[in-house]
């Protein structure tokens, strides 16, 4: 049986185009289409939401395999989000992680990193259905 030990609400008004805001009034940010998409940008948009909380998940996921295996480490990691077009598929998104990890080899980072990218809730969340890269930089 699975013990909920957080949980958070967030509303979204306007879609691509609107305003997001949480429960507790935290996170109140505009959301824009991006110039790229034909949109006004001048705000924050889903992409880079799913990439920063991809990038902080996975950064604490890191750490806490890094404390379990008994290693300090210092990290970094930069996640970059595509939305991409498939005229078979539609849209869909893809994601790049890239650590830098200091206070160990590079082969005791490596293992670390795959240790972490098999224990964060949101890799886990999208397996299989989001394609993933996970490398140090």
């Amino acid at each position: 049986m699975k013990k909920t030990v957080y949980q958070t609400s967030v509303s979204v008004t306007g879609g691509r185009n609107g305003k997001v805001v949480s429960e507790d009034g935290l996170l109140e940010l505009d959301v824009r289409m991006p110039n790229s998409l034909g949109g006004n940008g001048g705000a924050t948009n889903p992409e880079q939401l799913f990439a920063a909380g991809y990038a902080a998940c996975f950064d604490s996921a890191l750490n806490m395999v890094a404390q379990q295996e008994g290693l300090k480490i210092s990290s970094e990691i930069n996640a970059k989000v595509s939305l991409q077009m498939s005229e078979t598929e539609g849209f869909n998104i893809a994601a790049e992680l890239t650590a830098k990890i200091e206070g160990v080899a590079k082969d005791t980072a490596e293992k670390l990193l795959n240790m972490a990218h098999a224990t964060c809730p949101y890799s886990k969340a999208i397996s299989g259905n989001v394609e993933v890269s996970v490398s140090l930089a």
